[in-house]
C-alpha cells in the first residue's frame, strides 16, 4: 500500500515562500538598464541626426550605428551579469524570473530587428523599420509589468504602462525623424532612470 505524502497546506506554504522571496530579494538588473538607456539612447540620437540631415553621411551609416551599439551593449551585458552574480539574491526566484523576462524580450527585439533588416535588403524598402520603436516599447512594457508583479513595486508596473503609451505615440510619429528624439527620451524614462532607481536598492557585493 502506498502512503499518501501529499500535504496541501505544505504546498501552499511553499508557494507562499517562493512569492515572498521573489518580492523581498532586490532586483539586480539596474546596471543593465542603465547601460541600455545610455547606449541605445545615444544610438537613437545619432539616428535622428542622420535622418534629419544634421549629419551629412551615407544613410547606411545608420546600420553601423546600430551594429556598434549592439556590440558595445553585448560586452557591457556580459560584464554586468558577472558583477551581478557576486551579489546576494542573484539566485532568487524573483531575479531569475525577471532576468528571464528581460532576456526573452531582448532576444525578441533582436530577432525582430534582423527580420525587418532582411525585409529591407530583400525588397529595398526600409519603411518597415519605422515600426521598431513601437516593437521595443511594447516589449519593454511587458517586461516592466512582469518585474512589477514579481517585486510588488507599483512604480515598475507604472513604467510598463508608460512604455505601452510610448508604443502608441511612436505609431503616430512614423515617418517623422522626430520619432528618434522621442525614442531617446523614452530610453531615459523607461531604462536609464528606472535602472538608477534599482541600483540604489542593490545590496553590497558578497
Amino acid at each position: 500500500m502506498n502512503a499518501n505524502t501529499e500535504d496541501p497546506a505544505a504546498d501552499i506554504a511553499w508557494m507562499r515562500r517562493l512569492a515572498e522571496e521573489g518580492r523581498e530579494a532586490p532586483l539586480l538588473n539596474g546596471p543593465i538598464m542603465v547601460a541600455a538607456g545610455l547606449i541605445f539612447g545615444a544610438a537613437n540620437g545619432a539616428q535622428w541626426a542622420i535622418q534629419s540631415g544634421m549629419l551629412d553621411v551615407d544613410p547606411m551609416a545608420q546600420l553601423w550605428v546600430w551594429l556598434g551599439a549592439g556590440a558595445v551593449f553585448a560586452v557591457a551585458l556580459f560584464l554586468l551579469i558577472r558583477r551581478a552574480s557576486r551579489k546576494p539574491g542573484y539566485g532568487s526566484h524573483g531575479n531569475k524570473a525577471v532576468g528571464a523576462a528581460w532576456s526573452g524580450i531582448g532576444f525578441g527585439i533582436f530577432v525582430m530587428w534582423l527580420s525587418l533588416m532582411a525585409v529591407g535588403f530583400r525588397s529595398g524598402d526600409w519603411t518597415m523599420m519605422w515600426a521598431m520603436p513601437s516593437v521595443v516599447a511594447t516589449a519593454y512594457g511587458s517586461a516592466w509589468i512582469v518585474s512589477g508583479a514579481m517585486s510588488g513595486q507599483r512604480w515598475m508596473t507604472a513604467t510598463g504602462l508608460l512604455a505601452y503609451a510610448g508604443a502608441i505615440l511612436f505609431g503616430a510619429l512614423v515617418g517623422d525623424p522626430v520619432i528618434y528624439l522621442a525614442f531617446t527620451a523614452f530610453m531615459v524614462l523607461t531604462a536609464l532612470v528606472p535602472g538608477l532607481a534599482l541600483m540604489r536598492q542593490e545590496p553590497a557585493e558578497a
